[in-house]
């Protein structure tokens, strides 16, 4: 299989970190007790943020964007950070004292708040995408597929499923526009949203 470019990189980088820390939910009881009521698996979520978003700052370094483009990226992480925080705290409480209110902070407004960023980063680094060939390299259309499915997933878990089935289908619209260069990436990571929002509403 070839060898990623170097500026394709810290990209190749963030839907790796995005596909695997945002399944960290699915692991068996979240990887068992760590005391006073959370799991090892709360822990490792404190670090999920730095993780995704400081490579996918690492992209629009190497791609060299404008000012505008790093305003948006900052307020988009701020709102993931942020989203993520409040569904972590909501979480972790809900796990030793269920209820109303931390229903509310972890699967309303925390998932909420949190994918409303991973949407605005999202549309920073499809912007690195244009003007670029369309990719080759099987690598590509792989992790495109497994970012899309794991938004799909998450939408419906995080009480999403609509916006996130909305936005899915805006991402392929934003491909097929793209066809003709690197942007046709994002054709496969809503097609793949599409079925994973569809399949995780029908399983559950």
């Amino acid at each position: 299989m070839p060898v990623p470019a170097r500026r394709d990189a810290p990209l190749v980088v963030t839907a790796l970190a995005y596909t695997l820390c945002h399944h960290l939910g699915s692991l068996p009881d979240g990887l068992g007790d760590a005391g006073r009521g959370t799991r090892i698996a709360d822990w490792l979520d404190l670090v999920v943020p730095f993780v995704v978003l400081l490579p996918a700052l690492g992209t629009l370094l190497e791609a060299r964007v404008g000012r505008a483009t790093y305003l948006w990226f900052a307020v988009g992480s701020w709102l993931y950070a942020t989203g993520h925080g409040i569904h972590l705290a909501a979480n972790s409480i809900g796990n030793v004292a269920p209820g109303e209110t931390a229903h509310l902070w972890d699967e309303q407004v925390g998932h909420w708040t949190w994918y409303a960023g991973v949407a605005v980063v999202a549309a920073t680094l499809a912007s690195t995408l244009v003007d670029r060939p369309v990719p080759t390299n099987p690598l590509a259309w792989v992790l495109a597929l497994a970012v899309g499915a794991t938004w799909g997933t998450n939408a419906t878990g995080g009480e999403f499923t609509w916006p996130g089935l909305a936005l899915a289908v805006v991402a392929i619209w934003w491909g097929v526009r793209h066809r003709r260069d690197r942007g046709v990436l994002l054709v496969a990571v809503g097609a793949a949203g599409v079925v994973g929002v569809v399949a995780s509403a029908v399983v559950r």
